[in-house]
């Protein structure tokens, strides 16, 4: 079974318009995500998909592969569902293009959990540090039940509690490692539009939940850290010289 990752990546971010190029450590962003999937699945099984020719032109230059999709696509789900469209496969591994410290093991601990569960959606999480702030809305956090299997995702610190005594020790949060099938891509762009769940958190797989799929969450390595506004930069290039030198 062949499995490749996509790489949605928009240039027209509403809250860091160029993201994908943004350098960190004089490295395009997005090709600090390429490599690392390659690192998981291989460079030939790599794809960036994307509306914007800067983009394509950066990433095949470094010998990569681009997958040019429209400029109307809803989410980056749905960009991937362009995509997959124009590529033969048997799982596609949705790696999002502002997670330049991602794992490759956890990339293919994905992958793995979708070969085990070929009829669920599959996502990654971790537990929010000790260093974050759960009450941030940048931070989508998870609630499973103890199977881990998705009940919601909300940018607000839940589960809640009423008794103080009773509120959670951590929070699980999203890791935005994702792993479909084409059929479950098609479904998901098939829907036409975001659920409102999905439009009033902003979290794209809670459409899923509108297509009655389970969502299995898979922990993956602690330590993820996404660059969703500039403030972000200095943090996540700071992690990228710890990790050089490690």
């Amino acid at each position: 079974m062949r499995s490749v990752v996509m790489i949605p990546a928009r240039y027209a971010s509403s809250r860091y318009p160029g993201k994908p190029l943004v350098n960190l450590l004089d490295k395009p962003m997005i090709l600090w995500v390429a490599e690392l999937s390659a690192n998981a699945v291989g460079k030939e099984n790599v794809y960036i998909a994307t509306d914007d020719n800067h983009i394509a032109d950066v990433v095949t230059q470094a010998g990569f592969q681009a997958v040019m999709t429209t400029d109307d696509a809803l989410t980056g789900t749905d960009r991937l569902a362009q995509a997959a469209q124009q590529i033969a496969a048997d799982i596609y591994i949705n790696v999002q293009g502002d997670e330049p410290l991602v794992d490759p093991k956890d990339i293919l601990k994905v992958r793995d959990a979708k070969l085990a569960n070929m009829n669920e959606v599959i996502n990654g999480f971790s537990w929010v540090s000790d260093h974050e702030d759960p009450h941030s809305v940048n931070i989508p956090k998870v609630i499973t039940n103890e199977q881990n299997e998705l009940i919601y995702m909300s940018r607000l610190a839940l589960p809640g509690f009423k008794d103080r005594k009773c509120a959670p020790v951590r929070y699980k949060k999203q890791v935005c490692i994702y792993a479909f099938t084409k059929d479950e891509l098609t479904a998901f762009s098939a829907f036409g539009r975001k659920s409102e769940l999905e439009l009033s958190e902003d979290i794209e797989i809670l459409r899923f939940l509108e297509l009655n799929k389970t969502i299995r969450m898979v922990e993956t390595q602690p330590g993820s850290l996404a660059v969703d506004i500039p403030d972000d930069v200095a943090k996540v290039e700071a992690a990228l010289r710890k990790v050089a030198k490690e």
